[in-house]
């Protein structure tokens, strides 16, 4: 079977870098790549007052907050993210990581991602909740909601001790399969495009919650960081349908509720 251009773009990866390169530093690169290049419009829309009439809320943060903002990540990410990969190298080689060719299917892929991403939102959703009770929120969670507006970049603004748990609900699903590192990346780059989404503080019509059943998005998301820590719900990641079965939701549905019924009035 003739080799496909992924196929061969894959071969020239694992031929000019070692595995422990790719899964490490490369795989650094493509995160802050994918992270900064997605959540910087959010950034810039609120900055220059672009797409208003899109924005959630109609508050915004000054530069000078936004820039407090990406130099924070920058100093979190590199002495936070970039050791956690390295040293967590050997565990995922441990738990069954490969980067030699075959590619795996697509099927497995895209059974695999899909696991990842219901047991990532399961895992999240209590942690997150737990990240809500009064001691946690003071000494750890508050540091995210310090951007009670939020735009793409906060969506990684957090505590230390918050980052290390965020990437554990992350890497479990991995872990647990042992996947390929191409697997690995599209899950990483999936992940990061869909919280960026839900941080943005807009809501576009062609935003991913107008048409993916149970995905949240920025408009569900936005009215987590809004509300007072105490009453916020809205605690899963990706989808709803853990707020909807424990009621976490409430607040959120009837606020969307009076907002349908004053629109129908105006």
């Amino acid at each position: 079977m003739a080799a496909t251009p992924l196929d061969s773009a894959w071969e020239w990866l694992i031929t000019n870098f070692s595995e422990f390169q790719l899964a490490t530093v490369v795989t650094f690169v493509l995160h802050e790549s994918v992270f900064f290049l997605s959540g910087f419009p959010s950034l810039l829309f609120e900055r220059f007052g672009l797409f208003a009439k899109y924005k959630i809320q109609k508050k915004s943060n000054t530069s000078a907050y936004q820039n407090r903002c990406v130099m924070r990540l920058i100093l979190y990410h590199v002495c936070v993210n970039l050791p956690v990969m390295i040293f967590s190298y050997p565990a995922f080689k441990f738990m069954g990581l490969r980067s030699s060719l075959p590619l795996p299917h697509w099927t497995v892929i895209v059974s695999q991602v899909l696991f990842y991403f219901i047991l990532e939102d399961f895992i999240f959703y209590w942690g997150h909740r737990a990240l809500h009770t009064k001691w946690l929120y003071k000494h750890v969670h508050s540091v995210h909601h310090e951007y009670a507006t939020p735009f793409g970049l906060t969506s990684e603004y957090a505590h230390p001790a918050e980052i290390l748990f965020l990437g554990f609900a992350t890497v479990v699903g991995p872990a647990l399969t042992g996947p390929h590192l191409f697997t690995l990346w599209l899950w990483m780059v999936l992940r990061v495009l869909e919280t960026v989404e839900a941080h943005s503080g807009y809501h576009f019509p062609w935003s991913p919650s107008n048409f993916l059943p149970l995905y949240g998005g920025s408009d569900f998301h936005d009215y987590h960081h809004r509300v007072l820590y105490t009453k916020s719900g809205n605690y899963a990641s990706t989808f709803v349908y853990m707020d909807w079965l424990f009621g976490t939701d409430k607040g959120y549905r009837k606020t969307k509720a009076i907002e349908g019924e004053e629109g129908k009035h105006l």
